[in-house]
């Protein structure tokens, strides 16, 4: 395919050593199950936290993780409700409605017939993203208003494929891109809840980002640097809009996604046999096979990965220090368990006269101070 049409820079070509690994990929999902697309959301939530190894290697894979956390016994507890899906669909069918008028009505275009709306419809997601690349290059070179409605961009991660599908996407005429993001939490007095909107732009960021691939072979192609973030005004159902600057977020998520080990490599060190078929292995099978991929929990997985509650609770008997948070874990240097903390803490492990290790000597002092308060309180109250 060439490249008028593939996408642009979004994949690299193919090898013969991908079918290789895609293989090996299927095998670990189980050859019948069907994979789970990773989505951009998948993908924030993997650029935050790219030292897990077990998570790229199950969204790689196409594992579906809720089926197999319900099947370890530890169930994601988040997670959209059927009300708030129901009630996000019809939101985004009202902003795109009559042709998208309400949706350019925020962008300052009072005549939706000004404004091309190109078909993009094609066979399966490399199609879809190919037909996107081609819309977005004759939507450019038209120099005129053209609306994506979700269009289908790709994007390699760790080695391995995915196609995103943000809400829209506008074609100015003087070439710039912009990611349209439609969510239905409201915007009160013109700002909405900082923690929605966050997780709105670090979702965005991974569009742009796909995007710039496609803008880098398009002549005359920019990406915005912003995202045009669409909710509910106040407490009606009437669509507003707010710019949303995501460059930060866009560098985080560049920076983070370039450290992820590839998936390739992180399989060929699994030992012979492993596989993560729910529906052919037992509970025990699929435990042992979850622990055979190295993790990186941290307390923002709850909200964020479904196999959070079986990673909290292994990290938990271990006693790893990383149940305490991030922050907590880079004070502690190298003492990577509670019990080797609180054994610091006593006196019964480490040198506070190291000057390589400041962390002991804080501890005692720390264990110092809480003996001399509870000393002190417990005096008081005689």
């Amino acid at each position: 395919m060439s490249d008028s049409l593939d996408g642009g820079a979004s994949l690299p070509p193919q090898t013969t050593r991908q079918p290789r690994v895609w293989q090996r990929l299927a095998e670990l999902r189980g050859p019948a199950v069907v994979p789970r697309p990773l989505d951009a959301r998948a993908l924030a939530a993997l650029a935050a936290n790219p030292g897990c190894r077990r998570r790229a290697l199950l969204d790689g894979a196409g594992v579906d993780k809720t089926a197999l956390a319900s099947k370890l016994g530890s169930p994601a507890a988040f997670g959209q409700s059927q009300f708030a899906f129901m009630r996000g669909n019809a939101f985004e069918a009202k902003v795109k409605a009559d042709g998208g008028r309400e949706l350019l009505r925020l962008l300052g275009i009072e005549e939706p017939g000004a404004v091309q709306l190109p078909d993009l419809t094609a066979a399966g997601p490399q199609g879809r993203a190919a037909r996107t690349a081609l819309a977005l290059r004759e939507a450019t070179a038209a120099g005129a208003w053209s609306l994506l409605d979700h269009p289908m961009l790709a994007l390699e991660v760790a080695g391995s494929p995915a196609y995103l599908e943000p809400d829209a996407v506008v074609v100015h005429p003087d070439g710039r891109w912009t990611v349209v993001e439609i969510k239905s939490f409201p915007m009160i007095d013109g700002s909405a809840d900082a923690s929605k909107v966050g997780a709105a732009a670090r979702q965005s960021a991974v569009y742009v980002l796909a995007l710039e691939r496609v803008a880098a072979v398009t002549e005359g192609a920019e990406v915005a640097p912003h995202v045009l973030l669409v909710c509910p005004k106040d407490f009606s159902n009437l669509p507003t809009a707010s710019v949303v600057d995501v460059r930060k977020q866009l560098s985080v998520t560049r920076r983070q996604l370039t450290r992820l080990t590839r998936i390739e490599d992180i399989a060929a060190a699994l030992p012979e046999g492993v596989t993560f078929d729910v529906e052919s292995c037992s509970a025990e099978q699929l435990a042992e096979a979850v622990e055979s991929v190295p993790h990186a929990y941290a307390p923002e997985c709850l909200s964020a990965c479904e196999l959070a509650f079986h990673c909290r609770d292994r990290a938990r008997d271990a006693g790893a220090v990383e149940t305490l948070g991030r922050s907590v874990r880079g004070e502690l240097g190298s003492l990577t368990t509670v019990g080797a903390v609180l054994a610091a803490a006593r006196g019964e492990h480490g040198d506070p006269d190291d000057p390589d290790d400041p962390t002991v000597e804080a501890l005692r002092r720390a264990q110092a101070l809480r003996a001399e308060a509870l000393a002190t309180g417990g005096s008081s109250c005689r």
